[in-house]
């Protein structure tokens, strides 16, 4: 049976005819080549291009035709996940990747082309039955030859697989005249085409100068012990998932506030001496119940004849003076490193009534520094229940109605804090620059109710003339400007001539117990303003109530149209609220032009004052001489039940003063950081007698009671009715 070469071989080599025709063919096919020499293309390559325009082509003009429309195109794939979260075996626990490919395969396909040198190579020529040298040392043509002649069988067998001398035969190369001379004469044998240049085979082929030393390899191997392992399952849900959050949140609070400020290392040192003397470990807490409970025991033992007196002891002698009363002195409360502040404010408990909080701070404006919360309670006098340290003085504070573990703090500096006496660990709250915090010192806040979101807000006044509304939405504090306090007089002229509108500086308010849109504002000025909250630009009504500062705004606890006023100016007033507004254009008298219905001086400047939460006609005032002063206008009008001195020491100022709710005490504090409870002898809380058969008396009934009582003491005292003139 003949050999493939030889099969070839007879065949014939083909002549230069027909390699023309071949390559006319090919540059015809071409997308770019043309040949001209021939001259056969020539026409063709001349013809212009006729353009054929569809039917439904839209018709545009010049300056749509010119409009561009830019298109951006970046590499980023827009489906590639930005939130791929792969487990870190080092950290142990799930950390975002920051790279992500980018890369988008469309089409992808595999050839089948092999090396001739590879083991396939090999096992396809043993398969087929081609000789080494056949298959290296062969012309193009002869390639192309046998491809064309060989056997239907084979084709057949060899179908998906290509074998190196067919992959050869496609790169066509420049046959020499010799070996085509040869062709037409079909004379030359196979051992004269083995002795032509032969072809450079394309897969095994390089660049000589692309070719350099290459380094060996070297590898290096070291063992270490393997890292350990815990096998660890567990159920995760989206509670524990968000509590490891809201931990690792709170870890990194803590360590905010653990770093060191510059300048205050003394601070920190005085902080740290306290903690440890407070906290001593685990140990204490276990035992943190039964000890405050045996503390307490130990107070009740050593206190125990004020006590007996608080409960049960009552100042006979006030059954021969009817027109006179005393304080008895209870227990005084004190804390070591209040002893250079003063009380700013008091406020008792509304769910405890042995329990209130007071606010230390400084009046001086030379000596600001450090300020502190305290909570005492009458069953312990001698150590506060709870301590709050702030940096600027606490200068007013208000409980929670609803909700008594939560206190409104204003502080020196301008700004308010809410405080979660359930949690010791500093403000839950605290406004700052850049949330509205007041720009000079708060003097007093007010809680008021939920609003329809039930979201807990508070109001505040400061000296720089704001009235601010502060709620608490999502634990954080927004803000919002009630009204701004500004004197109706001209303008004051600057340095430059430009005309400035003076601030008033507020100094104390108190809403509407009724009315809580209705509140009354005191200024330094000693102007009283009535506002509300629906008003933001102007006043209801304004007053000239004292020639001094007002120091503080009470209405009274049942008359809805009754307040109170004290001032530095040593007096204190009564008032009752106008139907007139600063909007009235009728003709009368000026709003300014008010008198009050009571004028009281006490001979001093008044520091506070309150009404008695159990009668419409009892107040008490306190003095900077260290005086309390308990009135009764439903016995007398014109003099005090009681004028009684109270600071130990010399040159005291008394500063704040506070009723019980419940108990027949009053809570007196001054500017050396003492605070003394005081128990009120029967004249000075005298109530309506009620039968004993009788049920208790309503809510209701007490109250017009108490309203009857207050009318008739006004009936004598205002001014009779002016007929208008028409």
């Amino acid at each position: 049976m003949p050999t493939k070469a030889a099969a070839r071989g007879k065949q014939g080599v083909p002549g230069p005819a027909d390699l023309a025709k071949r390559r006319q063919t090919r540059i015809r096919d071409g997308d770019e080549a043309t040949d001209m020499g021939d001259g056969t293309d020539a026409d063709d390559w001349m013809n212009t291009k006729t353009l054929v325009k569809p039917d439904d082509q839209l018709e545009l003009t010049e300056v749509e035709l010119k409009e561009e429309f830019t298109r951006i195109l970046t590499a980023n794939n827009p489906h590639a996940p930005q939130n791929i979260v792969r487990y870190s075996f080092k950290e142990r626990q799930y950390k975002q990747t920051s790279s992500v490919d980018q890369l988008a395969v469309h089409f992808s396909l595999d050839g089948n082309m092999i090396h001739k040198d590879s083991d396939e190579a090999l096992r396809q020529r043993a398969k087929f039955g081609v000789t080494e040298t056949a298959t290296s040392e062969h012309t193009p043509s002869e390639a192309g030859e046998a491809a064309s002649g060989a056997p239907a069988g084979e084709a057949e067998g060899a179908e998906g697989k290509e074998e190196p001398v067919q992959i050869n035969a496609v790169q066509e190369q420049p046959v020499e005249e010799g070996t085509a001379e040869a062709g037409d004469d079909g004379a030359m044998s196979a051992p004269d085409r083995h002795k032509e240049k032969k072809l450079t085979n394309q897969f095994n082929y390089s660049e000589r100068a692309s070719q350099t030393y290459n380094n060996p390899y070297r590898e290096r191997g070291t063992a270490t012990e393997p890292p350990p392992r815990a096998s660890f399952a567990s159920n995760v849900t989206q509670w524990e998932i968000y509590d490891a959050y809201q931990e690792d949140f709170e870890k990194q609070e803590k360590s905010k506030e653990k770093k060191v400020i510059p300048g205050r290392k003394e601070e920190e040192k005085s902080r740290k001496k306290l903690t440890i003397t407070e906290t001593q470990g685990d140990d204490i807490s276990r035992i943190n119940r039964a000890s405050k409970i045996v503390e307490r025991m130990v107070n009740q033992n050593t206190y125990d004849d004020i006590a007996q007196d608080f409960k049960y002891w009552e100042d006979p002698s006030d059954e021969y003076r009817d027109n006179e009363g005393t304080l008895l002195p209870l227990w005084r409360f004190s804390f070591e490193k209040v002893k250079k502040l003063a009380v700013t404010s008091l406020c008792w408990n509304p769910k405890y009534n042995d329990l209130f909080a007071a606010s230390f701070g400084s009046y001086d404006f030379m000596k600001q520094g450090s300020g502190m919360l305290l909570f005492f309670s009458l069953k312990n006098p001698s150590f506060p229940e709870y301590v709050y340290e702030t940096d600027s003085g606490v200068m007013c504070l208000d409980l929670h109605p609803e909700h008594p573990y939560l206190v409104a703090v204003g502080f020196y500096d301008g700004s308010v804090a809410v405080y979660n006496i359930e949690k010791r660990d500093g403000p839950l709250l605290k406004c700052t620059a850049k949330n509205g915090k007041h720009t000079d010192p708060v003097w007093q806040v007010r809680w008021q109710k939920d609003d329809l979101e039930n979201n807990h807000n508070f109001f505040s006044i400061s000296s720089d003339g704001r009235i601010v509304h502060w709620t608490i939405i999502k634990n954080e504090l927004t803000f919002q400007d009630i009204i701004k306090l500004i004197i109706p007089e001209a303008p004051a002229e600057g340095p430059d001539g430009t005309k400035v509108s003076t601030v008033g500086c507020g100094t104390a308010f108190d809403f509407h117990l009724k009315n809580d849109y209705l509140f009354l504002v005191g200024t330094e000025e000693g102007k009283i303003h009535t506002c509300s909250k629906a008003y933001s630009s102007q006043f209801l009504d304004s007053t000239d109530a004292h020639n001094m500062a007002v120091y503080k705004v009470r209405w009274n606890p049942y008359h809805p149209r009754i307040y109170l006023t004290c001032s530095a100016d040593w007096t204190v007033k009564i008032w009752e609220v106008g139907s007139r507004t600063t909007t009235d254009k009728s003709d009368g008298p000026d709003v300014s032009s008010k008198k009050p219905l009571f004028t009281f001086d006490l001979n001093n400047s008044v520091g506070d004052v309150a009404w008695a939460p159990y009668s419409s006609t009892i107040f008490a005032a306190v003095t900077a001489d260290g005086k309390v002063f308990v009135y009764d206008l439903n016995v007398n009008k014109y003099e005090p039940l009681c004028e009684q001195m109270v600071a130990q020491k010399k040159k005291t100022k008394l500063t704040h003063i506070e009723f019980n709710p419940i108990y027949p005490i009053i809570i007196v504090g001054d500017d050396r950081g003492c605070i003394t409870s005081l128990k009120l002898s029967p004249n000075l809380r005298k109530q309506p007698k009620e039968k004993k058969v009788a049920a208790p008396v309503d809510p209701k009934v007490r109250e017009e009671t108490e309203n009857a009582k207050l009318d008739k003491l006004l009936a004598m005292v205002r001014d009779p009715p002016q007929e208008t003139k028409n």
